[in-house]
């Protein structure tokens, strides 16, 4: 059973499906040290549409109990849609240190609706905390048919890392090769403006 029940991670909760989403501006806000949650909750108590992905975390405790808690899968950060003005609200919750225009909102939302549906689908992920050069690829078959992302090699396992561009950071997964077919590009540069 969860130490604390999973909370909400977007608001709404089709704010990445939304007309609205691909319209307006987005921001990326470092929060400071574990305010991720606290942040959420204001931002949704302010009706701020907003979405900060978290997944499951399984730990044992020192009495062997498995203890299962929600982290934030981007430490320290939460995307914020909205206005100047929304994102001045944001900025006045008390948890945002640092606030970074994004600029290639369609890329953006293709990365989060990408990692939104490898949480959903219960892949397990690892954290990835530099985007390293490399071939993009789509996924032919299997549980992530029609998936694009990175290649990376790493300890003799091939995987594809799916980029949230704008932080260089992003998520991977275990594939094997014959799963995976060349889009012939490479990884592109991230459209993002510091404010």
């Amino acid at each position: 059973m969860p130490i604390l029940p999973k909370e909400p991670d977007r608001f709404p909760e089709d704010l990445l499906d939304s007309e609205n989403a691909s319209q307006s501006n987005w921001w990326l806000l470092y929060t400071k040290s574990r305010q991720e949650k606290q942040l959420m909750r204001q931002l949704r108590d302010l009706e701020l549409g907003h979405y900060g992905p978290q997944i499951e975390q399984r730990k044992k405790s020192p009495a062997g109990r498995i203890r299962t808690s929600f982290v934030p899968l981007f430490s320290n950060y939460v995307f914020l849609c909205g206005t100047d003005e929304q994102r001045y609200q944001a900025v006045c919750t008390g948890c945002v240190q640092k606030v970074s225009e994004i600029t290639d909102v369609e890329i953006l939302l293709s990365d989060l609706k990408q990692v939104s549906e490898l949480i959903a689908i219960g892949a397990p992920m690892s954290i990835e905390e530099r985007i390293l050069p490399g071939q993009q690829v789509r996924v032919k078959n299997g549980a992530f048919a029609g998936f694009e992302g990175v290649v990376i090699r790493r300890d003799q396992e091939t995987r594809l890392l799916v980029a949230v561009q704008f932080m260089d950071q992003g998520v991977s997964v275990k594939l094997d090769d014959c799963q995976l077919e060349p889009l012939g590009r490479s990884a592109g540069d991230s459209a993002i403006t510091q404010g």
